[in-house]
C-alpha cells in the first residue's frame, strides 16, 4: 500500500498499500492512499515520529496489523502562514513482508521530495503501486510459506541469504559500536524473550535498525527449540496510540520517541535510553552486569570482525560481510547452549554443572541467574547445582 501523511506542516505515503499524509491544524492525515480499501487508522501517526518537527529528514519503519511499513519523511520551510511556516510529509509503502522494504528507500526518499515541492501530484506512485503491488507479496512473510527470518523461534541456513536485503552495509557494526559490551545484555534479554523498548529522540531510522539488530541476536537453528516460547516480534517504532496493543504482547522489541512510556513500567521488562539499559524487574538486575564470559565473547566478536576486515583487504572477491559474522556469531552461540542443554535433559540425571555452564560460554556464577531464567522459559527439564555465591 502506498500512503501520504501530513500534518500542520507535514505529509507521508506507503505501498503492498500506497499513501499520502498530510498535517493540518487537526493533527496528521492521510491525503492519498492505493488501494482504497483498507483500514490505516492508525498509520498517520506511526509514520511521523513524534518530534519529527525538529529534523529536517528521517525515515521510519513500523507495524500495522499484520502489515509491515517503511515510510520516509522531509521538512521543507515554506512561506505559508496555513502551513505554518513549514511542509512535512512522508511517502511510504506497507507490505505483509519486511525483508523486501528497504529495496524502495530510495524511491521513497526521492517521491517525499516530489510531494513537497509540487504537493497533490501523485501519478508516480500510482504507477510504482501498480508495478510492485505483487513483488512486495513475494519475499517471507504471511504472504508465503515462510515467515520473516527475524522473527523465527528458530533460523535455518537455507533461508539465511534473505537476510542480506534486509538491512543496510553498516548497519551491525553501528550497532556493536554503540552498545559496545552491552549487546550481551541485549542478547541475553533477546533471548529470554524479554519485551524490551528503546527510546531515542528523532531521528528514529538508525534506531528502528536497533530493533533489527536485538532480533538477530536471538536466533537458533536447532529443531525442538522455541515451540512452547512466544515470537520475538519486532514492532520497530510505537507510540501512545500502541499501548493497547503492547499491555497484550508478552514478547516484542520496539523503540519510541515518546520519553512518556518510560513511566509506564507495565508495557515492558527492559528499557534502553541511548545506551543506559535498564529493568524495573528485581529478578532480571543480575542479568544488567557484565561477567567475564561476557567480555571474552566480545573479545571474541571483534576478533573476528578485525580478521573478517584484514581478509576483505587483501581478497577483493571475499563474499562474507560484517553482517553475515554477527548473525552466525551469535547463531552458534545460541546453537550451542541449547545443543547442550537439550544433551543434558535427555540425559540420565538431567545435572547441568558449572563445567557445562564453561563449555556453552557462559559464567557459571555470572550466568547463573540468566541459566535458570532460560531454563524456565523454553521448559527445559534440567537440574541446575550451580552454587549460588550469594547464599550459605
Amino acid at each position: 500500500m502506498i500512503h501520504k501523511v501530513t500534518r500542520p506542516g507535514q505529509a507521508t505515503e506507503l505501498c503492498s498499500r500506497v499513501l499520502s499524509l498530510r498535517g493540518t491544524g487537526g493533527g496528521n492525515m492521510v491525503e492519498w492512499c492505493l488501494p482504497q480499501d483498507i483500514d490505516l487508522e492508525g498509520v498517520e501517526f506511526k509514520s511521523m515520529a513524534s518530534g519529527s518537527h525538529k529534523i529536517q529528514s528521517d525515515f521510519i519503519y513500523f507495524r500495522k496489523g499484520p502489515f509491515f511499513g517503511l515510510a520516509c519523511f522531509a521538512n521543507m520551510p515554506v512561506e505559508s502562514e496555513l502551513e505554518r511556516g513549514a511542509r512535512m510529509k512522508s511517502v511510504g509503502i506497507l507490505s505483509p513482508s519486511y525483508t523486501l522494504l528497504y529495496r524502495y528507500m530510495h524511491f521513497l526518499e526521492n517521491q517525499v521530495r516530489h510531494q513537497l515541492e509540487t504537493p497533490g501530484h501523485y501519478s508516480h506512485l500510482a504507477a510504482f503501486y501498480e508495478d510492485k503491488k505483487g513483488v512486495l507479496h513475494a519475499g517471507p512473510g504471511r504472504g508465503s510459506s515462510l515467515p520473516p527470518v527475524y522473527w523465527l523461534p528458530s533460523i535455518h541456513r537455507y533461508m539465511y541469504p534473505e537476510m542480506k536485503i534486509t538491512h543496510p552495509a553498516g548497519c551491525m557494526s553501528q550497532f556493536i559500536k554503540f552498545f559496545g559490551e552491552q549487546i550481551l545484555i541485549l542478547w541475553k534479554f533477546a533471548l529470554l524473550r524479554k519485551r524490551i523498548l528503546i527510546f531515542s529522540p528523532p531521528p528514529v531510522g538508525v534506531v528502528c535498525y536497533r530493533v533489527y539488530c536485538c532480533c538477530c541476536l536471538a536466533n537458533v537453528s536447532l529443531p525442538g527449540i522455541g515451540g512452547t516460547i512466544p515470537e520475538s516480534k519486532p514492532f520497530f517504532y510505537v507510540n501512545v496510540a500502541d499501548i493497547e496493543s503492547l499491555e497484550v504482547e508478552v514478547s516484542y522489541v520496539a523503540c519510541t520517541t515518546e520519553k512518556i512510556f518510560e513511566e509506564k513500567q507495565e508495557l515492558y521488562d527492559v528499557y534502553v535510553d541511548n545506551q543506559n539499559v535498564k529493568t524495573h524487574h528485581d529478578h532480571l538486575q543480575p542479568l544488567l552486569k557484565i561477567n567475564s564470559a561476557d567480555r571474552e565473547k566480545y573479545r571474541r566478536l571483534n576478533e573476528q570482525r578485525q580478521m573478517l576486515l584484514y581478509s576483505q583487504e587483501i581478497e577483493e572477491d571475499y563474499n562474507p560481510c560484517e553482517e553475515d559474522l554477527f548473525v552466525l556469531f551469535f547463531l552458534e552461540q545460541n546453537n550451542r547452549i541449547f545443543q547442550t542443554l537439550l544433551e543434558v535433559s535427555a540425559s540420565q540425571d538431567k545435572t547441568l554443572t558449572a563445567e557445562h555452564a564453561r563449555g556453552m560460554g557462559l559464567d557459571p556464577q555470572g550466568d547463573r541467574s540468566f541459566l535458570m531464567d532460560l531454563l524456565e522459559a523454553y521448559g527445559i527439564d534440567v537440574m541446575l547445582v550451580i552454587d549460588n555465591p550469594c547464599c550459605p
